[in-house]
């Protein structure tokens, strides 16, 4: 099974489009018409769509972890910085997660980028 993503609405839009143009399953917060949720629903949202979620926002680390502390389960999370990781870095790398990645993998993971 591939890996199919979740992306905040705050991630560059560019990021989304190269994903979708190399045949990456993607889905957009505002897509989804979930704009301006928090981070403990878009965690929720990302998991009943089983999709792991990209984000490039240090604060939704915060949540993870607490889940993770909780015990609370949730579909994943690749978090990128944005001063460190460019754009087409951050594409290639979610690509190949995508293409050879299982979702089972990130069930609970936080999963930094670059790889």
């Amino acid at each position: 099974m591939t890996v199919a993503f979740y992306i905040d609405e705050n991630v560059h839009r560019a990021i989304a489009d190269e994903l979708r143009i190399r045949g990456v399953d993607v889905l957009s917060v505002r897509a989804d018409g979930k704009a301006g949720t928090s981070d403990p629903e878009v965690l929720q949202r990302a998991m009943e769509l089983r999709r792991v979620v990209f984000r490039r926002d240090q604060d939704f680390l915060i949540e993870a972890n607490a889940r993770m502390q909780r015990g609370e389960a949730f579909a994943g999370v690749i978090y990128a910085h944005q001063l460190s990781v460019s754009i087409g870095r951050c594409v290639e790398d979610l690509e190949l997660v995508a293409k050879i990645g299982n979702s089972e993998e990130f069930f609970n993971c936080v999963q930094f980028l670059p790889l």
